[in-house]
């Protein structure tokens, strides 16, 4: 059916917003609500909420697929002294996968979820562009998305401000941040799963002892709590061969040259050519702002910044952007 949609559905603030504009527009929705970590709270909540929308509701289950490509990545970046990204790999793997699978099973074409994003054709190439509201803007959390899936993606949420919206709700609250955590810190997840955080040497740059940690897990490219170091000092680096935590004033963690693989790009040859394109190494907080030049370099790119990139981090997404299109993006493989 042309005028209908599966949406995906947890029947939090955005995704009952996106189903009612759907419907409003028109469109038959069907709520897709994909069970990932077996919690009942929430798919009885997903439920109740299609129902009071008046429209249909179906589960997905895909715990195994979850735990196998998001789960397992997550124990296994941190393991190794990594700085993983389990919603970037979620919506590439999981989530837009399984939509458009369960439309392609129902005959439907377009797919859709509460995501503030929005889409546009740009020269013959469909691009994620960022939402109107830039405080919910989800761009970079979706740079691995193909074109093929694009092209089918409605974007209910492109020009909604979340602060309309949230006032239409008794239950304002909102889902933040990793969901198969369920509100413990990553470390005690785990620690849950297994995890072993042996204790190891604190190093300066010139390799001099200067404490000792208790699990390289445990710490992140650019801490300074927590790690009972000098005054002064941050990680600059995790060895996780030899299970170290590598310390240095905060001007170290200045990177110049970011390079990056398994990477996603919609047009390479604009990438390589444009000279307004900039970065993002983190959903929130310190980006350079600069442009950047980008160059092939190896199975990547190489990224070199006038502006340089403040703590980044392996396994960290970097997202190109030209203006407000999504070029795309790769994964941090090493810097300098």
């Amino acid at each position: 059916m042309s005028k209908s949609v599966v949406l995906g559905f947890s029947g939090g603030i955005d995704s009952c917003t996106a189903a009612q504009y759907l419907r409003d527009e028109g469109y038959r929705v069907v709520a897709l609500t994909i069970n990932t970590t077996n919690d009942q709270a929430l798919l009885e909540k997903a439920e109740s909420k299609a129902k009071e929308l008046g429209v249909e509701w179906l589960r997905y289950d895909a715990v195994e697929l979850f735990r196998r490509e998001i789960i397992d990545y997550f124990i296994s970046s941190y393991s190794n002294g990594y700085t993983p990204a389990p919603c970037t790999l979620c919506n590439t793997r999981i989530k837009w996968r399984i939509l458009r699978e369960v439309a392609d099973s129902l005959n439907i074409y377009h797919i859709a979820t509460g995501h503030y994003l929005d889409i546009i054709e740009r020269n013959g190439h469909l691009y994620i562009a960022r939402a109107l509201d830039s405080t919910k803007d989800q761009s970079y959390y979706l740079w691995g998305i193909s074109e093929d899936i694009l092209r089918r993606m409605l974007t209910p949420m492109s020009k909604v401000h979340k602060s309309d919206i949230r006032q239409n709700f008794a239950d304002k609250r909102e889902s933040m941040g990793i969901c198969f955590l369920n509100g413990c810190h990553y470390t005690d997840f785990l620690l849950s799963q297994g995890v072993n955080l042996l204790p190891g040497n604190i190093i300066n740059s010139k390799g001099e002892i200067v404490g000792e940690h208790n699990g390289i897990a445990r710490y992140t490219i650019g801490q300074k709590r927590g790690v009972g170091i000098p005054e002064g000092l941050r990680v600059i680096d995790i060895d996780s061969k030899a299970n170290r935590l590598i310390v240095g004033p905060n001007n170290d963690l200045y990177k110049h040259k970011l390079y990056v693989n398994e990477s996603h790009i919609i047009n390479p040859e604009e990438l390589l050519s444009a000279d307004n394109i900039t970065i993002m190494i983190r959903g929130i907080g310190r980006n350079p702002e600069r442009p950047v030049k980008v160059e092939s370099y190896n199975d990547g790119y190489c990224v070199t910044c006038d502006d340089p990139a403040w703590a980044p981090a392996i396994g960290q997404p970097l997202v190109f952007y030209r203006n407000n299109l999504v070029i795309g993006g790769g994964i941090i493989c090493s810097f300098e």
